[in-house]
């Protein structure tokens, strides 16, 4: 593997020279640079990223803020980041991990000040979210993977939450379910603004209303036991429940198999619609789950266009974009107990 050496020999010039040239931090002739690219050109050097970043003074790094070590990378999460990842990279850049909380703004102020990302892909985004107001303040180029409270001139792609909970409440309503429950995020992620918790739960309560259905939504911890104490909270609250509408993936296992424990056949008895996840997700469940999938692969490829579009002002723009969650049918779902789909006492459609 040529070294910058070998690059130094082959043009007849010093070390010093190509590395000149490579950083731009001193002025090296026309002629004495191409006897350097040509130089790199036979010898089939490749500079390392750091040099081509100072040269053409940007790092062709891009930053992903994810809180991976608390949150870990779930399956949804995982498409998001495989896809933002490989499209970096079809456009010559680099995607790395910034693991930070939305109490750590201060973290990300000090790294975008050094210069070390060209952009920064958020997630994990709160209603009010300090990490945003730091890029703002910084003039560092972003897109938020979620919203704020307020969007106005912020960039961002983000699930459809109001179109997936109306789409998700319909497939129920037409198969005779009447009395569906929402398994929500914790309220821990409610306290912390947590966008999409605050979103499914708007979205699933207007859906409901929308039909003449009265709601009924949990937060939830993000663990199987959780899950379990849910169903013994909620059929307690409502014992006609005949479907559960669940976005709190881990805590859907405990609810499923607390359901089975008690003897309630699953979607004979009960039917699961689990939205905002992937059907390999769904999977792992037995019986597998009915989903609502999380368009994570298209955000990450539309979020990294997005973000590339603002740090590169020859890219043609984007508009802000949202993508509703696309049912993925598994064996967890079926008309409610009792009830054919065209029971004469349906409620009329109202979208």
């Amino acid at each position: 593997m040529a070294t910058m050496q070998d690059v130094a020999r082959r043009a007849q010039v010093s070390l010093s020279t190509v590395s000149y040239a490579l950083s731009g931090t001193r002025p090296v002739s026309d002629a004495t640079r191409r006897r350097i690219e040509d130089a790199m050109s036979e010898l089939g050097y490749q500079p390392n990223a750091m040099a081509r970043g100072l040269a053409s003074r940007r790092s062709h790094v891009l930053a992903l803020i994810y809180p991976a070590m608390e949150k870990g990378l779930g399956g949804t999460v995982a498409e998001f980041v495989s896809s933002a990842a490989e499209t970096a990279r079809e456009n010559g850049y680099h995607l790395v991990l910034w693991p930070f909380r939305t109490t750590q703004a201060p973290e990300v102020r000090d790294l975008v000040r050094q210069g070390m990302a060209d952009g920064v892909l958020l997630m994990e985004v709160a209603l009010d979210d300090d990490r945003v107001d730091v890029l703002d303040e910084a003039g560092v180029p972003y897109t938020m993977i979620g919203r704020t409270r307020d969007v106005t001139d912020r960039p961002s792609v983000d699930i459809d939450f109001e179109r997936t909970t109306d789409d998700a409440v319909q497939h129920l309503v037409d198969l005779g379910h009447r009395h569906v429950a929402l398994v929500n995020h914790s309220q821990a992620t409610a306290d912390d603004g947590y966008a999409p918790t605050f979103r499914a739960e708007e979205g699933f309560e207007a859906a409901m209303r929308r039909r003449g259905l009265e709601p009924i939504a949990l937060r939830v911890d993000e663990s199987p036991r959780a899950g379990r104490d849910a169903v013994a909270t909620l059929l307690e609250r409502e014992p006609r429940l005949t479907a559960f509408v669940t976005m709190n993936e881990i805590a859907t296992f405990g609810v499923v198999a607390e359901l089975q424990q008690r003897g309630v056949a699953i979607p004979t008895d009960m039917s699961i619609l689990s939205i905002v996840t992937s059907p390999g997700v769904g999977e792992m469940s037995n019986p597998p789950l009915t989903t609502m999938h999380a368009p994570g692969a298209e955000l990450g490829r539309l979020g990294v266009q997005k973000l590339l579009s603002l740090v590169d002002g020859s890219r043609p723009s984007t508009p802000n974009v949202l993508i509703p969650c696309v049912l993925e049918p598994g064996s967890s779902v079926a008309p409610a107990a009792g009830r054919a789909p065209d029971d004469d006492d349906r409620e009329p459609e109202a979208r």
